[in-house]
Protein backbone atom coordinates (compact mmCIF):
# COMPACT_ATOMS: atom_id res chain seq x y z
CA UNK A 1 0.00 0.00 0.00
CA UNK A 2 2.85 2.57 0.99
CA UNK A 3 4.54 1.63 -2.60
CA UNK A 4 1.43 2.22 -4.32
CA UNK A 5 0.99 5.76 -2.75
CA UNK A 6 4.60 6.42 -3.54
CA UNK A 7 3.83 5.48 -7.08
CA UNK A 8 0.51 7.32 -7.19
CA UNK A 9 2.31 10.70 -5.80
CA UNK A 10 5.05 10.09 -8.34
CA UNK A 11 2.55 10.20 -11.24
CA UNK A 12 0.93 13.64 -10.28
CA UNK A 13 4.62 15.12 -9.80
CA UNK A 14 5.28 13.80 -13.08
CA UNK A 15 2.12 15.16 -14.56
CA UNK A 16 2.85 18.27 -13.05
CA UNK A 17 6.51 18.67 -14.73
CA UNK A 18 5.32 17.36 -17.89
CA UNK A 19 2.30 19.92 -18.22
CA UNK A 20 4.82 22.77 -17.60
CA UNK A 21 6.84 21.25 -19.95
CA UNK A 22 4.07 21.08 -22.66
CA UNK A 23 2.81 24.81 -21.73
CA UNK A 24 6.59 25.69 -22.28
CA UNK A 25 6.75 24.07 -26.08
CA UNK A 26 3.30 25.61 -27.48
CA UNK A 27 4.00 29.04 -25.34
CA UNK A 28 8.04 29.32 -27.05
CA UNK A 29 8.41 26.91 -29.23
CA UNK A 30 9.96 23.62 -29.25
CA UNK A 31 13.77 23.60 -28.33
CA UNK A 32 16.39 21.03 -29.93
CA UNK A 33 18.10 21.10 -27.10
CA UNK A 34 15.41 20.31 -24.49
CA UNK A 35 13.32 18.41 -26.91
CA UNK A 36 14.48 15.03 -27.02
CA UNK A 37 14.28 15.15 -23.03
CA UNK A 38 10.83 15.75 -22.83
CA UNK A 39 10.10 14.07 -25.12
CA UNK A 40 11.10 10.91 -23.07
CA UNK A 41 9.51 13.02 -19.75
CA UNK A 42 5.97 13.23 -21.62
CA UNK A 43 6.23 8.72 -22.40
CA UNK A 44 7.57 8.36 -18.66
CA UNK A 45 4.69 10.09 -17.59
CA UNK A 46 2.23 8.38 -19.68
CA UNK A 47 3.31 5.32 -18.69
CA UNK A 48 3.26 6.11 -15.28
CA UNK A 49 -0.38 7.49 -15.61
CA UNK A 50 -1.59 4.06 -17.13
CA UNK A 51 0.14 2.11 -14.54
CA UNK A 52 -1.26 4.57 -11.49
CA UNK A 53 -4.99 3.94 -12.77
CA UNK A 54 -4.54 0.17 -13.43
CA UNK A 55 -2.87 -0.06 -9.96
CA UNK A 56 -6.19 1.46 -7.95
CA UNK A 57 -8.18 -1.09 -9.32
CA UNK A 58 -5.45 -3.85 -7.58
CA UNK A 59 -4.77 -1.73 -4.63
CA UNK A 60 -8.46 -0.05 -4.47
CA UNK A 61 -10.67 -1.06 -1.43
CA UNK A 62 -13.98 0.64 -3.25
CA UNK A 63 -15.24 -0.24 -5.85
CA UNK A 64 -15.46 2.45 -8.18
CA UNK A 65 -19.13 3.82 -9.83
CA UNK A 66 -19.54 2.80 -13.45
CA UNK A 67 -18.57 6.15 -15.08
CA UNK A 68 -15.26 5.77 -13.54
CA UNK A 69 -14.60 2.54 -14.63
CA UNK A 70 -15.25 3.73 -18.43
CA UNK A 71 -13.74 7.28 -18.00
CA UNK A 72 -10.34 5.58 -17.30
CA UNK A 73 -11.10 2.16 -19.91
CA UNK A 74 -11.26 4.91 -22.34
CA UNK A 75 -8.38 6.73 -20.67
CA UNK A 76 -6.04 4.08 -20.81
CA UNK A 77 -6.94 3.42 -24.84
CA UNK A 78 -6.37 6.65 -25.72
CA UNK A 79 -2.79 6.66 -23.64
CA UNK A 80 -1.57 3.24 -24.66
CA UNK A 81 -2.39 4.61 -28.48
CA UNK A 82 -0.58 7.73 -27.98
CA UNK A 83 2.15 6.12 -26.28
CA UNK A 84 2.74 3.29 -29.13
CA UNK A 85 2.34 5.91 -31.82
CA UNK A 86 5.23 7.96 -30.25
CA UNK A 87 7.16 4.95 -29.72
CA UNK A 88 6.66 3.84 -33.24
CA UNK A 89 5.54 0.81 -32.58
CA UNK A 90 2.60 1.29 -34.34
CA UNK A 91 1.69 3.54 -37.90
CA UNK A 92 -1.02 5.28 -38.42
CA UNK A 93 -1.94 8.50 -40.34
CA UNK A 94 0.30 11.27 -39.51
CA UNK A 95 -2.29 13.61 -38.42
CA UNK A 96 -2.32 11.22 -35.23
CA UNK A 97 1.71 12.11 -34.87
CA UNK A 98 0.69 16.14 -33.94
CA UNK A 99 1.79 17.06 -31.02
CA UNK A 100 -1.49 18.18 -29.84
CA UNK A 101 -1.95 14.38 -29.08
CA UNK A 102 0.49 14.12 -26.91
CA UNK A 103 -0.27 17.38 -25.19
CA UNK A 104 -4.07 16.25 -24.28
CA UNK A 105 -2.83 12.88 -23.25
CA UNK A 106 -0.04 14.61 -20.38
CA UNK A 107 -3.57 16.84 -19.82
CA UNK A 108 -5.01 13.09 -19.17
CA UNK A 109 -2.94 11.95 -16.98
CA UNK A 110 -2.78 15.45 -14.49
CA UNK A 111 -6.69 15.92 -14.54
CA UNK A 112 -6.85 11.97 -13.21
CA UNK A 113 -4.17 12.04 -11.14
CA UNK A 114 -5.19 15.33 -9.55
CA UNK A 115 -8.87 14.26 -9.26
CA UNK A 116 -7.45 11.49 -7.31
CA UNK A 117 -7.03 14.07 -4.67
CA UNK A 118 -8.63 14.21 -1.33
CA UNK A 119 -9.89 18.07 -1.57
CA UNK A 120 -10.63 19.48 1.93
CA UNK A 121 -12.20 22.96 2.68
CA UNK A 122 -11.43 24.27 6.13
CA UNK A 123 -13.91 26.36 7.25
CA UNK A 124 -11.61 27.31 10.07
CA UNK A 125 -8.57 28.61 7.66
CA UNK A 126 -10.94 29.90 5.02
CA UNK A 127 -14.27 30.96 4.78
CA UNK A 128 -16.54 30.01 0.95
CA UNK A 129 -16.33 33.67 0.25
CA UNK A 130 -13.27 34.28 0.90
CA UNK A 131 -12.07 30.94 -0.96
CA UNK A 132 -14.33 32.17 -3.99
CA UNK A 133 -12.43 35.16 -4.20
CA UNK A 134 -9.10 33.81 -4.21
CA UNK A 135 -9.63 31.25 -6.36
CA UNK A 136 -10.99 34.08 -8.75
CA UNK A 137 -7.51 35.80 -8.13
CA UNK A 138 -5.36 32.97 -8.32
CA UNK A 139 -6.83 32.28 -12.29
CA UNK A 140 -6.54 35.91 -13.56
CA UNK A 141 -2.90 36.14 -12.54
CA UNK A 142 -1.67 32.90 -13.91
CA UNK A 143 -3.98 33.54 -17.21
CA UNK A 144 -2.00 37.20 -17.50
CA UNK A 145 1.28 34.73 -17.38
CA UNK A 146 -0.17 32.66 -20.14
CA UNK A 147 -1.37 35.07 -22.16
CA UNK A 148 2.32 36.73 -21.84
CA UNK A 149 4.02 33.47 -23.34
CA UNK A 150 5.63 34.48 -27.01
CA UNK A 151 3.62 31.94 -29.19
CA UNK A 152 0.21 33.48 -27.54
CA UNK A 153 0.63 36.68 -29.36
CA UNK A 154 1.73 37.97 -32.82
CA UNK A 155 3.96 41.14 -31.63
CA UNK A 156 3.79 40.28 -27.39
CA UNK A 157 1.99 41.71 -24.89
CA UNK A 158 3.11 43.94 -21.49
CA UNK A 159 1.62 42.62 -18.48
CA UNK A 160 -0.67 45.20 -17.80
CA UNK A 161 -2.73 44.48 -21.10
CA UNK A 162 -2.53 40.45 -19.89
CA UNK A 163 -3.75 41.34 -16.71
CA UNK A 164 -6.35 43.16 -18.66
CA UNK A 165 -7.31 40.71 -20.87
CA UNK A 166 -7.07 37.96 -18.84
CA UNK A 167 -9.77 39.85 -16.08
CA UNK A 168 -12.28 40.17 -18.46
CA UNK A 169 -12.11 37.00 -19.70
CA UNK A 170 -11.89 34.83 -15.96
CA UNK A 171 -14.82 37.77 -15.21
CA UNK A 172 -16.53 36.66 -18.64
CA UNK A 173 -16.67 41.10 -19.38
CA UNK A 174 -15.37 41.03 -22.78
CA UNK A 175 -13.60 44.45 -22.43
CA UNK A 176 -10.45 44.19 -24.58
CA UNK A 177 -7.66 46.94 -25.18
CA UNK A 178 -5.99 44.86 -28.12
CA UNK A 179 -8.08 43.02 -30.81
CA UNK A 180 -8.73 39.23 -29.70
CA UNK A 181 -8.82 38.09 -33.62
CA UNK A 182 -6.14 39.72 -34.83
CA UNK A 183 -3.62 40.53 -31.74
CA UNK A 184 -3.82 36.78 -30.56
CA UNK A 185 -2.61 33.65 -31.82
CA UNK A 186 -4.75 30.38 -31.61
CA UNK A 187 -3.01 29.66 -29.42
CA UNK A 188 -3.50 32.56 -26.86
CA UNK A 189 -7.09 32.45 -28.36
CA UNK A 190 -7.28 28.86 -27.16
CA UNK A 191 -5.98 30.10 -23.53
CA UNK A 192 -8.44 32.82 -23.27
CA UNK A 193 -11.56 30.25 -24.24
CA UNK A 194 -10.29 28.09 -21.40
CA UNK A 195 -10.43 31.40 -19.09
CA UNK A 196 -13.49 32.19 -20.51
CA UNK A 197 -15.41 28.81 -19.38
CA UNK A 198 -13.25 28.52 -16.09
CA UNK A 199 -14.69 32.13 -15.05
CA UNK A 200 -18.19 31.15 -16.11
CA UNK A 201 -18.81 28.52 -13.75
CA UNK A 202 -15.83 28.84 -11.03
CA UNK A 203 -12.54 26.64 -10.61
CA UNK A 204 -14.35 24.95 -7.49
CA UNK A 205 -16.87 23.35 -9.78
CA UNK A 206 -14.49 21.94 -11.76
CA UNK A 207 -11.78 20.67 -9.02
CA UNK A 208 -14.70 19.35 -6.76
CA UNK A 209 -16.49 18.00 -8.70
CA UNK A 210 -14.24 15.73 -10.57
CA UNK A 211 -12.57 15.09 -6.94
CA UNK A 212 -15.90 13.90 -6.25
CA UNK A 213 -16.30 11.99 -8.74
CA UNK A 214 -13.41 9.71 -9.06
CA UNK A 215 -12.89 9.29 -5.38
CA UNK A 216 -16.96 8.96 -5.04
CA UNK A 217 -17.36 10.30 -1.69
CA UNK A 218 -16.60 13.93 0.32
CA UNK A 219 -15.87 15.21 4.09
CA UNK A 220 -18.91 17.02 5.62
CA UNK A 221 -17.02 20.43 5.81
CA UNK A 222 -16.60 20.30 2.14
CA UNK A 223 -20.63 20.03 1.58
CA UNK A 224 -21.11 23.12 3.77
CA UNK A 225 -18.66 25.32 1.84
CA UNK A 226 -19.81 24.31 -1.67
CA UNK A 227 -23.26 24.41 -0.30
CA UNK A 228 -22.46 28.06 -0.26
CA UNK A 229 -21.08 28.32 -3.66
CA UNK A 230 -23.46 26.50 -5.68
CA UNK A 231 -27.18 27.71 -3.79
CA UNK A 232 -28.31 23.76 -2.87
CA UNK A 233 -31.14 23.50 -1.02
CA UNK A 234 -29.77 20.55 0.51
CA UNK A 235 -26.45 18.98 1.69
CA UNK A 236 -26.94 16.11 0.08
CA UNK A 237 -27.84 17.94 -3.81
CA UNK A 238 -24.50 19.28 -3.50
CA UNK A 239 -22.66 17.48 -6.10
CA UNK A 240 -25.80 16.32 -7.76
CA UNK A 241 -26.22 20.41 -8.65
CA UNK A 242 -22.75 20.32 -9.84
CA UNK A 243 -22.70 17.54 -11.99
CA UNK A 244 -26.20 19.35 -13.57
CA UNK A 245 -24.46 22.41 -14.12
CA UNK A 246 -21.20 21.24 -15.59
CA UNK A 247 -23.70 18.56 -17.68
CA UNK A 248 -26.16 21.62 -18.80
CA UNK A 249 -23.14 23.64 -19.42
CA UNK A 250 -21.29 21.42 -22.03
CA UNK A 251 -24.59 19.75 -23.35
CA UNK A 252 -25.94 23.74 -24.39
CA UNK A 253 -22.79 25.07 -25.92
CA UNK A 254 -22.08 21.90 -27.75
CA UNK A 255 -25.70 22.30 -29.48
CA UNK A 256 -24.80 25.51 -29.66
CA UNK A 257 -21.84 25.34 -31.84
CA UNK A 258 -23.41 22.45 -34.12
CA UNK A 259 -26.21 25.23 -34.73
CA UNK A 260 -24.04 27.97 -35.46
CA UNK A 261 -21.66 25.65 -37.49
CA UNK A 262 -24.54 25.14 -39.67
CA UNK A 263 -24.97 28.80 -40.07
CA UNK A 264 -21.86 30.12 -41.13
CA UNK A 265 -21.84 32.23 -44.22
CA UNK A 266 -20.38 30.11 -47.46
CA UNK A 267 -16.57 30.02 -47.67
CA UNK A 268 -16.06 31.74 -44.90
CA UNK A 269 -13.33 30.20 -43.55
CA UNK A 270 -10.58 28.61 -45.18
CA UNK A 271 -10.52 25.62 -43.74
CA UNK A 272 -12.80 23.36 -41.23
CA UNK A 273 -10.51 23.57 -38.57
CA UNK A 274 -11.01 27.57 -38.27
CA UNK A 275 -14.89 27.19 -38.53
CA UNK A 276 -15.42 24.23 -36.01
CA UNK A 277 -12.88 26.80 -33.60
CA UNK A 278 -14.99 29.64 -34.35
CA UNK A 279 -18.46 27.92 -33.74
CA UNK A 280 -16.85 27.02 -30.30
CA UNK A 281 -14.97 30.04 -29.32
CA UNK A 282 -18.43 31.81 -30.01
CA UNK A 283 -21.09 29.75 -28.40
CA UNK A 284 -19.00 29.07 -24.91
CA UNK A 285 -18.31 32.92 -24.76
CA UNK A 286 -21.71 33.40 -25.63
CA UNK A 287 -23.38 31.18 -23.03
CA UNK A 288 -20.63 32.73 -20.41
CA UNK A 289 -21.74 35.77 -21.51
CA UNK A 290 -18.21 36.35 -21.98
CA UNK A 291 -18.47 38.82 -24.92
CA UNK A 292 -14.96 37.81 -26.30
CA UNK A 293 -15.62 37.78 -29.94
CA UNK A 294 -12.77 36.20 -32.69
CA UNK A 295 -14.44 39.14 -34.94
CA UNK A 296 -13.00 42.35 -34.82
CA UNK A 297 -16.20 43.96 -34.73
CA UNK A 298 -18.27 41.50 -33.47
CA UNK A 299 -21.63 40.70 -34.81
CA UNK A 300 -21.31 43.99 -36.16
CA UNK A 301 -18.88 42.77 -38.89
CA UNK A 302 -19.92 42.21 -42.69
CA UNK A 303 -20.46 38.71 -42.64
CA UNK A 304 -22.51 38.49 -39.60
CA UNK A 305 -24.71 41.54 -38.97
CA UNK A 306 -27.30 40.81 -42.04
CA UNK A 307 -27.06 37.08 -40.68
CA UNK A 308 -30.16 36.69 -38.37
CA UNK A 309 -29.78 32.84 -38.20
CA UNK A 310 -26.88 33.38 -36.28
CA UNK A 311 -27.60 36.19 -34.37
CA UNK A 312 -30.75 34.18 -32.85
CA UNK A 313 -28.60 31.48 -31.77
CA UNK A 314 -26.19 33.67 -29.55
CA UNK A 315 -29.51 35.15 -28.19
CA UNK A 316 -30.68 31.30 -27.15
CA UNK A 317 -27.02 31.01 -25.90
CA UNK A 318 -26.28 34.21 -23.96
CA UNK A 319 -30.47 34.06 -22.43
CA UNK A 320 -29.59 30.71 -21.68
CA UNK A 321 -26.48 31.30 -19.91
CA UNK A 322 -28.04 34.34 -18.11
CA UNK A 323 -30.90 33.11 -17.00
CA UNK A 324 -29.59 30.77 -13.97
CA UNK A 325 -28.69 27.05 -13.61
CA UNK A 326 -31.52 27.30 -10.67
CA UNK A 327 -34.03 28.36 -12.73
CA UNK A 328 -33.12 26.32 -15.66
CA UNK A 329 -33.20 22.94 -12.78
CA UNK A 330 -36.71 23.98 -12.05
CA UNK A 331 -38.30 24.79 -15.25
CA UNK A 332 -37.14 21.19 -16.23
CA UNK A 333 -38.64 19.56 -13.48
CA UNK A 334 -42.09 21.45 -13.87
CA UNK A 335 -42.31 20.58 -17.66
CA UNK A 336 -41.26 16.67 -16.42
CA UNK A 337 -43.74 16.58 -14.21
CA UNK A 338 -46.20 17.83 -16.24
CA UNK A 339 -45.65 15.78 -19.04
CA UNK A 340 -45.39 12.33 -16.44
CA UNK A 341 -48.35 13.16 -14.82
CA UNK A 342 -51.01 14.94 -16.95
CA UNK A 343 -50.14 13.85 -20.65
CA UNK A 344 -48.65 10.49 -19.66
CA UNK A 345 -49.63 9.86 -16.35
CA UNK A 346 -49.20 5.96 -17.04
CA UNK A 347 -45.22 6.34 -17.62
CA UNK A 348 -44.96 7.68 -14.37
CA UNK A 349 -44.16 5.72 -11.27
CA UNK A 350 -45.28 8.15 -8.78
CA UNK A 351 -49.51 9.05 -8.20
CA UNK A 352 -50.47 12.13 -9.98
CA UNK A 353 -50.73 14.32 -6.92
CA UNK A 354 -51.54 18.16 -6.84
CA UNK A 355 -48.00 19.62 -6.32
CA UNK A 356 -48.39 23.12 -5.53
CA UNK A 357 -45.66 25.39 -5.74
CA UNK A 358 -43.92 23.26 -8.13
CA UNK A 359 -42.76 26.77 -10.41
CA UNK A 360 -41.16 27.69 -6.90
CA UNK A 361 -41.42 32.48 -6.14
CA UNK A 362 -37.43 32.09 -7.39
CA UNK A 363 -38.24 31.11 -10.71
CA UNK A 364 -41.71 33.23 -11.04
CA UNK A 365 -40.16 36.31 -10.13
CA UNK A 366 -36.93 35.69 -12.25
CA UNK A 367 -39.16 34.46 -15.44
CA UNK A 368 -40.96 37.29 -15.22
CA UNK A 369 -38.84 40.39 -15.04
CA UNK A 370 -36.75 38.82 -17.17
CA UNK A 371 -39.91 38.52 -19.68
CA UNK A 372 -40.73 42.17 -19.38
CA UNK A 373 -37.17 43.60 -19.21
CA UNK A 374 -36.62 41.92 -22.67
CA UNK A 375 -40.45 42.86 -24.26
CA UNK A 376 -39.81 46.66 -23.14
CA UNK A 377 -36.12 47.03 -23.97
CA UNK A 378 -36.88 45.25 -27.37
CA UNK A 379 -39.87 47.32 -28.29
CA UNK A 380 -38.50 50.79 -26.92
CA UNK A 381 -34.90 49.80 -29.02
CA UNK A 382 -36.71 49.24 -31.98
CA UNK A 383 -38.23 52.86 -31.54
CA UNK A 384 -35.29 54.31 -31.00
CA UNK A 385 -33.23 53.01 -33.36
CA UNK A 386 -35.74 52.87 -36.38
CA UNK A 387 -34.52 55.24 -38.45
CA UNK A 388 -30.45 55.34 -37.15
CA UNK A 389 -28.73 51.85 -36.56
CA UNK A 390 -31.61 49.66 -38.16
CA UNK A 391 -32.37 51.45 -41.21
CA UNK A 392 -30.21 48.92 -43.47
CA UNK A 393 -31.84 46.71 -42.01
CA UNK A 394 -35.21 44.49 -43.39
CA UNK A 395 -38.54 44.44 -40.70
CA UNK A 396 -36.84 40.96 -39.94
CA UNK A 397 -34.02 42.11 -39.57
CA UNK A 398 -34.87 44.87 -37.33
CA UNK A 399 -36.69 43.02 -34.92
CA UNK A 400 -34.14 40.28 -34.59
CA UNK A 401 -31.33 43.22 -34.52
CA UNK A 402 -33.33 45.16 -31.86
CA UNK A 403 -34.08 42.03 -29.75
CA UNK A 404 -30.02 41.11 -30.00
CA UNK A 405 -29.49 44.81 -28.75
CA UNK A 406 -31.90 44.63 -26.00
CA UNK A 407 -30.88 41.30 -24.44
CA UNK A 408 -26.92 41.60 -24.69
CA UNK A 409 -26.76 44.88 -22.67
CA UNK A 410 -27.93 42.04 -19.88
CA UNK A 411 -24.00 40.68 -19.53
CA UNK A 412 -23.50 39.13 -22.85
CA UNK A 413 -21.11 41.71 -24.35
CA UNK A 414 -22.14 41.03 -28.06
CA UNK A 415 -23.28 43.96 -30.23
CA UNK A 416 -24.52 43.81 -34.15
CA UNK A 417 -24.51 47.65 -34.67
CA UNK A 418 -22.28 50.49 -34.23
CA UNK A 419 -22.36 51.03 -30.10
CA UNK A 420 -20.88 54.70 -30.88
CA UNK A 421 -23.99 55.20 -33.52
CA UNK A 422 -26.46 54.65 -30.93
CA UNK A 423 -29.05 57.84 -29.66
CA UNK A 424 -28.92 59.36 -26.06
CA UNK A 425 -32.29 57.58 -25.43
CA UNK A 426 -31.18 54.42 -26.23
CA UNK A 427 -27.98 54.41 -24.58
CA UNK A 428 -29.40 55.36 -21.11
CA UNK A 429 -32.42 52.31 -21.72
CA UNK A 430 -28.60 50.16 -22.39
CA UNK A 431 -27.23 51.38 -18.58
CA UNK A 432 -30.17 50.46 -16.73
CA UNK A 433 -30.24 46.61 -18.53
CA UNK A 434 -26.27 46.52 -18.10
CA UNK A 435 -26.80 47.79 -14.02
CA UNK A 436 -29.53 45.08 -13.79
CA UNK A 437 -27.66 42.19 -15.28
CA UNK A 438 -28.50 38.33 -15.49
CA UNK A 439 -30.48 36.01 -12.98
CA UNK A 440 -28.44 34.97 -9.95
CA UNK A 441 -26.60 31.55 -10.16
CA UNK A 442 -25.71 32.30 -13.86
CA UNK A 443 -22.99 33.19 -15.83
CA UNK A 444 -23.59 36.33 -16.54
CA UNK A 445 -23.11 39.36 -13.96
CA UNK A 446 -25.08 43.35 -12.51
CA UNK A 447 -27.24 43.78 -9.43
CA UNK A 448 -29.31 40.65 -10.59
CA UNK A 449 -33.03 40.46 -11.81
CA UNK A 450 -34.40 39.21 -8.49
CA UNK A 451 -32.94 42.19 -7.15
CA UNK A 452 -34.51 44.50 -9.29
CA UNK A 453 -37.44 43.01 -8.63
CA UNK A 454 -37.16 43.16 -4.55
CA UNK A 455 -36.65 46.83 -5.16
CA UNK A 456 -39.59 47.84 -7.46
CA UNK A 457 -41.71 45.18 -5.12
CA UNK A 458 -40.12 47.24 -1.78
CA UNK A 459 -41.59 50.54 -3.27
CA UNK A 460 -44.70 49.75 -4.28
CA UNK A 461 -45.27 47.85 -0.93
CA UNK A 462 -43.64 51.39 0.76
CA UNK A 463 -46.36 52.90 -1.09
CA UNK A 464 -49.14 50.90 -0.12
CA UNK A 465 -48.02 51.43 3.03
CA UNK A 466 -47.34 47.34 3.71
CA UNK A 467 -44.78 46.54 6.04
CA UNK A 468 -43.83 43.23 4.24
CA UNK A 469 -43.24 42.09 0.79
CA UNK A 470 -45.86 40.04 -0.35
CA UNK A 471 -46.27 38.47 -4.16
CA UNK A 472 -47.78 35.15 -5.29
CA UNK A 473 -49.12 34.10 -2.02
CA UNK A 474 -45.76 34.09 -0.45
CA UNK A 475 -43.64 36.97 2.13
CA UNK A 476 -40.53 37.48 0.76
CA UNK A 477 -37.78 37.16 3.82
CA UNK A 478 -36.28 40.09 5.24
CA UNK A 479 -32.59 39.12 4.68
CA UNK A 480 -33.59 38.73 1.16
CA UNK A 481 -34.59 42.26 1.18
CA UNK A 482 -31.56 43.58 3.01
CA UNK A 483 -29.47 41.84 0.45
CA UNK A 484 -31.30 43.37 -2.08
CA UNK A 485 -30.57 46.84 -0.99
CA UNK A 486 -26.73 46.27 0.09
CA UNK A 487 -26.07 45.16 -3.08
CA UNK A 488 -27.20 48.33 -4.83
CA UNK A 489 -26.00 50.49 -3.02
CA UNK A 490 -22.58 48.52 -2.98
CA UNK A 491 -22.91 48.52 -6.83
CA UNK A 492 -23.53 52.59 -7.22
CA UNK A 493 -20.80 52.77 -4.59
CA UNK A 494 -18.65 50.40 -6.59
CA UNK A 495 -19.25 52.49 -10.21
CA UNK A 496 -19.35 55.91 -8.56
CA UNK A 497 -15.86 55.43 -7.78
CA UNK A 498 -14.75 54.00 -11.20
CA UNK A 499 -16.34 56.87 -12.55
CA UNK A 500 -14.52 58.77 -10.69
CA UNK A 501 -10.73 57.34 -11.34
CA UNK A 502 -11.16 56.64 -15.12
CA UNK A 503 -12.03 60.64 -15.19
CA UNK A 504 -8.98 61.40 -12.68
CA UNK A 505 -6.33 59.33 -14.97
CA UNK A 506 -8.30 60.25 -18.35
CA UNK A 507 -9.70 63.77 -17.98
CA UNK A 508 -10.02 64.34 -21.97
CA UNK A 509 -12.75 61.81 -22.13
CA UNK A 510 -16.13 62.07 -21.94
CA UNK A 511 -18.65 61.43 -18.76
CA UNK A 512 -20.62 59.66 -21.07
CA UNK A 513 -18.09 57.34 -22.57
CA UNK A 514 -16.45 57.05 -18.91
CA UNK A 515 -19.78 56.50 -17.41
CA UNK A 516 -20.77 53.43 -20.15
CA UNK A 517 -17.56 52.00 -19.49
CA UNK A 518 -17.41 51.70 -15.62
CA UNK A 519 -21.62 50.45 -16.23
CA UNK A 520 -20.27 48.04 -18.17
CA UNK A 521 -17.20 46.89 -16.32
CA UNK A 522 -19.36 46.18 -13.60
CA UNK A 523 -21.37 44.56 -14.79
CA UNK A 524 -19.09 42.32 -17.02
CA UNK A 525 -21.13 42.95 -20.03
CA UNK A 526 -18.72 44.16 -22.11
CA UNK A 527 -19.95 46.52 -24.06
CA UNK A 528 -18.19 50.52 -24.79
CA UNK A 529 -18.37 53.08 -27.31
CA UNK A 530 -14.67 52.78 -28.34
CA UNK A 531 -12.21 54.14 -25.63
CA UNK A 532 -11.23 50.93 -24.21
CA UNK A 533 -7.99 50.25 -25.79
CA UNK A 534 -7.19 54.18 -25.37
CA UNK A 535 -7.20 54.00 -21.60
CA UNK A 536 -4.30 55.27 -19.29
CA UNK A 537 -2.18 52.63 -17.49
CA UNK A 538 -4.04 54.25 -14.10
CA UNK A 539 -7.51 53.64 -15.89
CA UNK A 540 -6.96 50.01 -17.06
CA UNK A 541 -5.93 49.25 -13.38
CA UNK A 542 -9.32 51.22 -12.51
CA UNK A 543 -11.34 49.10 -14.90
CA UNK A 544 -9.60 45.69 -14.10
CA UNK A 545 -10.70 46.47 -10.20
CA UNK A 546 -14.50 47.16 -11.26
CA UNK A 547 -14.63 43.87 -13.50
CA UNK A 548 -12.98 42.02 -10.76
CA UNK A 549 -15.45 43.62 -8.13
CA UNK A 550 -18.13 43.21 -10.30
CA UNK A 551 -17.62 39.22 -11.42
CA UNK A 552 -17.16 38.51 -7.53
CA UNK A 553 -19.49 40.84 -6.41
CA UNK A 554 -18.21 43.59 -3.48
CA UNK A 555 -20.83 41.80 -0.92
CA UNK A 556 -18.63 38.35 -1.20
CA UNK A 557 -15.61 40.52 -0.59
CA UNK A 558 -16.82 42.34 2.70
CA UNK A 559 -18.15 39.16 3.71
CA UNK A 560 -14.75 37.88 2.80
CA UNK A 561 -12.59 40.42 4.99
CA UNK A 562 -14.94 41.35 7.49
CA UNK A 563 -15.03 38.89 9.99
CA UNK A 564 -18.70 37.10 11.47
CA UNK A 565 -20.14 37.69 15.08
CA UNK A 566 -22.08 35.32 16.85
CA UNK A 567 -25.60 35.36 16.90
CA UNK A 568 -26.82 37.14 19.86
CA UNK A 569 -30.12 36.31 22.08
CA UNK A 570 -30.83 39.76 23.07
CA UNK A 571 -32.66 42.94 21.22
CA UNK A 572 -32.31 46.29 22.27
CA UNK A 573 -35.24 48.79 21.62
CA UNK A 574 -36.52 49.48 18.12
CA UNK A 575 -36.54 53.25 16.58
CA UNK A 576 -37.61 54.40 13.75
CA UNK A 577 -35.08 57.08 11.59
CA UNK A 578 -36.58 59.74 10.08
CA UNK A 579 -36.08 59.75 6.56
CA UNK A 580 -37.38 61.98 3.78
Amino acid sequence: MKAFRLFTRATFWLSIISLVGAVHDAGFGENDTFEPFIQVLFLWTISFGIGSTVLRYIQGEKRPGRGVIFFDAISILFLLAVLLINLEWIIVHPYMEHNNWLNLAILLVFVREFSALRIEFKRALINPAQLFVLSFMVVIVFGAFLLMLPNATKEGIGFLDALFTSTSAVCVTGLIVVDTGTYFTHFGQTIILVLIQIGGLGIMTFASYFSYFFSGGSSYENHLVLSDMTNADKLSEVFVTLKRIIQVTFSIELVGALLLYFNLPEAAFASEAESGFFVIFHSISAFCNAGFSTLSNSLFDDSFKFNYGFQLIIIFLFVFGGIGFPIMFNVYQVVKTFFQRRLFPFLSKEKPLYAPWRLNLNTRIILITTGILTGLGTIFFFIFEYDNTLAEHDWVGKAVTALFGATTPRTAGFNSVDMAALKFPTLMMIFLLMWIGASPGSTGGGIKTSTFAIGLLNFISLARGKTKIEVFRREIAAISVRRAFAIISLSMIVISAGIVGVAWFDRDLSLLDVGFECFSAYSTVGLSLGITSALSDGSKWVIILVMFIGRVSMLSILIALIPKVRHETYQYPTEEILIN
